[in-house]
């Protein structure tokens, strides 16, 4: 079973609390009006799937109901740690630039 620690609540909690909302930080089209469909039906859809570290969000569903930010190896269910979405933005742009996170 895998724990979270809540950035909002500030506790460490067991998984059954929480609901698992996606992938983070997929960018939106700056002018969904001007795309073609397929590439709105890719923003919609379309998901990575990779063996490794991956950037999360997950909902307190039990809890305070937020949604955050969590870095998780998907092979090894290790957690990186977790942060309100806001602190991990940062971490996740200096990661896709390849600086160490």
């Amino acid at each position: 079973m895998l724990r979270f620690h809540c950035p909002h609540c500030d506790e460490l909690r067991d998984e059954e609390e929480f609901s698992y909302a996606g992938e983070a930080f997929i960018a939106r089209p700056a002018r969904p009006e001007e795309v073609d469909d397929a590439t709105w039906g890719d923003y919609l859809f379309m998901r990575r799937n990779p063996k490794g570290w991956f950037w999360e969000q997950w909902q307190h569903s039990a809890a305070c109901r937020k949604v955050f930010a969590v870095r998780r190896n998907t092979a090894t269910y290790e957690i990186a740690g977790c942060w309100t979405l806001q602190e991990a933005k940062p971490l996740f742009e200096a990661e896709v630039q390849g600086e160490p996170a």
